[in-house]
């Protein structure tokens, strides 16, 4: 049995979404081809992801130079105990999905925010003397994401960070595999958007298959 991170970053629904429309269809497929697995359904727009800032910094500062937990202020254990939280259920799971949309060539900044949060040394990565080795190993990843334009190739395509982007950061965490499923050029081409979305739920079905 696999646990299946489904990590969604859109403040609509599926309805109005193109990458929650398909992601939902990936996921839906995912569990009737894998009934044992365990899916747990993360909603950024719904969660509470503490930002790194000064409480957190000086929360981590106070814990690493000796400091009990006792000894930080209300706001630092909360924002410390919360991210704790956060990376350890990340850590935890065999296989992660991302679905967000492409906002400025990138993704809304909640899913930064969740980056940020499990971006923790001894956690997902190490430093060794010989550079930084990930420590999720074995684990996979995918990405859905929508977009307006055509960003995934052609003329655009060095535009486009977010799949990128998230792509690097499983590489630096040492997962093994993660691949991306576009949803593009619904604005560019209007219609064609239900085709376009049609025939990246074929893929996104597919996808669930092999996951």
């Amino acid at each position: 049995m696999s646990t299946v991170l489904y990590i969604t970053a859109h403040p609509n629904d599926h309805h109005t979404s193109y990458s929650l429309a398909v992601g939902k269809e990936f996921i839906e497929a995912y569990r009737e081809a894998n009934p044992a697995d365990e899916v747990t359904h993360l909603d950024l727009y719904k969660l509470d992801i503490p930002v790194i800032d000064a409480d957190v910094f000086s929360g981590w500062g106070k814990l690493q130079s000796g400091s009990g937990f006792d000894q930080l202020s209300a706001a630092e254990q909360a924002k410390v105990a919360r991210l704790g939280e956060i990376v350890d259920q990340f850590v935890a799971a065999d296989k992660y999905v991302f679905v967000s949309p492409m906002w400025n060539f990138s993704f809304p900044p909640v899913m930064k925010a969740y980056i940020d949060a499990v971006s923790v040394a001894g956690k997902t990565f190490k430093y060794t003397e010989n550079g930084v080795v990930g420590l999720l190993t074995g684990k996979k990843g995918l990405h859905i994401q929508a977009s307006g334009g055509v960003y995934s190739e052609g003329p655009s395509a060095g535009f486009e960070s977010g799949f990128s982007y998230l792509k690097k950061i499983s590489q630096f965490f040492g997962m093994a595999s993660f691949e991306g499923i576009f949803v593009e050029g619904m604005n560019a081409m209007p219609e064609k958007a239900q085709t376009i979305k049609e025939t990246a739920i074929v893929k996104a079905k597919e996808a669930a298959a092999q996951f």
